[in-house]
């Protein structure tokens, strides 16, 4: 396969099709709040048994508003579907960008196929409930599974628009939900969530600092839809940090609203019953504002498991794109869709890959909520979290080459502190692993899980020093994305398949 000189892209993704509010669309949903809070904060309780995640979810935020500041410069600089694997290639190297951009790939496939775990599990327990139907979870995951490949494959703003529907939505009983518990609360109004005492306690730090992140993996998306944005500058800047704010808000909100309606002191034995339901809020809810607003909420956290996938979907085909797009992946991968503009090859493979982990995970008869959605989302949050902290890193690096009017806190101060406080998060989650999983230090998922991002790093490293060494000008190439238009192919000019 002989390379393109770096100036040339073999594909390109559909331009400006998207505003802000639909860019945030994808950062929002990935993120659900209903999923986030009544399945992933749920199951942190159930497992680390530690009372203080609304503390922790306003620690994480702060270091993201930190580490959004240069992220975003990056973005301005750097238009690549590919943003962390452009910006650490760009900032540590195209050794270390091309380690990272596997490690991406690993991190959002995990996220994406765990979600397959809870929608099936959600989705059969609500079937169960409202109309004493048994549906196998996988039966469920396969539907979804189909409905994610038609829309990967459709153009980018149809994606965009489905999920900003199941957002308001989902927000709006999310936020109902909150008054409520608020209103009526277990043992008088308490603060005790976000005591320190109630979070740096009992050696579970990183583990609640990994399954906070989690919550959190999603906002980092806007850059990634730079290329299809309209005035990207802009955009991308109005996405992310409007996105985040809305993250730590209603996360921080709900999370500290569902101790004050079971009381502190028992919101992990609660979490404890209901986690493998992911249907706490729901009880609670319907205590209070009776059986239909429970099973809204209940439909709601199906589709907003959905929506997650479907945006996660298309956010590792874009990295996969990309990939793909600069020879690092076969360039099959890079071919966009004639009248959608979505990246099909890239798109076909996620689908693949989802279809045979729902397959095996049903044949092994694993537990679809604890071992697909939990571990793996959890591993897959990990992962984000390295990428995080390489990519703080990268951001100091790189504008120290070449400053580009970016102001000191944008370049320096504020992703140096990022970079302190996530490669810290980072020492702190490998050390507490075998308690986020809730397995403890002697099980082999504690080491196998975060060793893959060890594996597929070296795999990374030496690819790219291979590259360097047969394909020097696909090597320069590296990361460079579609720079100030001297690298960007129109879409009548790249090469696609007619889907």
């Amino acid at each position: 396969m002989s390379a393109p000189p770096s100036s040339a892209l073999s594909s390109a993704l559909a331009a400006d099709r998207l505003g802000s509010a639909s860019v945030a669309s994808f950062a929002l949903t990935a993120a659900a709040p209903l999923m986030v809070i009544g399945g992933v904060i749920v199951a942190g309780w159930a497992n680390v048994q530690v009372i203080g995640f609304p503390l922790g979810i306003l620690l994480i935020g702060a270091a993201l508003a930190l580490f959004t500041f240069g992220y975003v410069a990056m973005s301005r600089h750097i238009r690549n579907a590919g943003a962390f694997y452009s910006y650490i290639s760009q900032g540590l190297g195209r050794p270390a960008g091309v380690a990272a951009a596997l490690s991406a790939v690993l991190g959002y496939n995990l996220l994406q196929v765990g979600l397959y775990g809870i929608f099936g599990a959600a989705g059969s327990g609500l079937l169960g409930a409202m109309f004493d139907v048994n549906v196998e979870w996988w039966v469920l995951a396969l539907v979804a599974w189909l409905f994610v490949t038609v829309l990967g494959l459709s153009r980018v703003e149809i994606n965009s628009k489905l999920l900003l529907v199941v957002l308001v939505a989902e927000l709006a009983i999310v936020l109902l939900y909150d008054i409520v518990f608020i209103a009526n609360p277990a043992d008088g109004v308490s603060f005790a969530a976000f005591s320190p005492d109630n979070l740096f306690i009992g050696g579970a730090l990183g583990a609640v600092l990994t399954v906070t992140v989690t919550a959190f993996v999603g906002f980092e998306a806007p850059p990634v839809f730079a290329e299809e944005s309209r005035d990207s500058r802009k955009t991308i800047a109005l996405a992310s940090f409007g996105g985040l704010g809305v993250m730590v808000l209603v996360y921080a909100l709900t999370a500290w609203a569902l101790t004050v309606a079971t009381g502190p002191d028992n919101i992990v034995a609660q979490s404890q019953e209901h986690a493998a339901q992911a249907d706490l809020m729901f009880v609670l809810a319907g205590e209070h504002l009776g059986a239909f607003f429970a099973d809204a909420g209940n439909v709601l956290l199906v589709t907003s498991a959905f929506a997650a996938m479907l945006s996660y979907h298309n956010t590792v085909a874009r990295y996969t794109f990309s990939l793909a797009r600069e020879g690092v992946l076969p360039r099959s991968l890079a071919r966009t869709g004639a009248r959608s503009g979505a990246p099909v090859g890239a798109s076909v493979l996620q689908s693949v890959i989802g279809l045979a982990v729902i397959l095996v995970y049903a044949i092994a008869q694993l537990d679809p909520f604890t071992h697909l959605f939990f571990w793996l989302g959890m591993t897959g949050g990990f992962g984000v979290l390295l990428l995080l902290a390489g990519t703080s890193v990268a951001v100091v690096l790189y504008f120290a080459k070449d400053k580009r009017g970016e102001s000191l806190w944008t370049r320096v101060i504020a992703p140096v502190l990022s970079a302190l406080f996530l490669i810290w998060a980072v020492q702190q989650t490998v050390r507490d692993y075998g308690t986020m999983l809730g397995t403890g230090d002697e099980h082999a998922a504690r080491w196998i899980l975060p060793g893959l991002y060890l594996l597929v790093a070296v795999v990374g490293v030496i690819w790219a020093l291979v590259l360097r060494a047969t394909k020097p000008a696909l090597y320069e190439a590296i990361g460079k994305g579609v720079e100030g238009g001297k690298t960007e192919v129109s879409s009548a000019e790249a090469p696609k398949v007619a889907v």
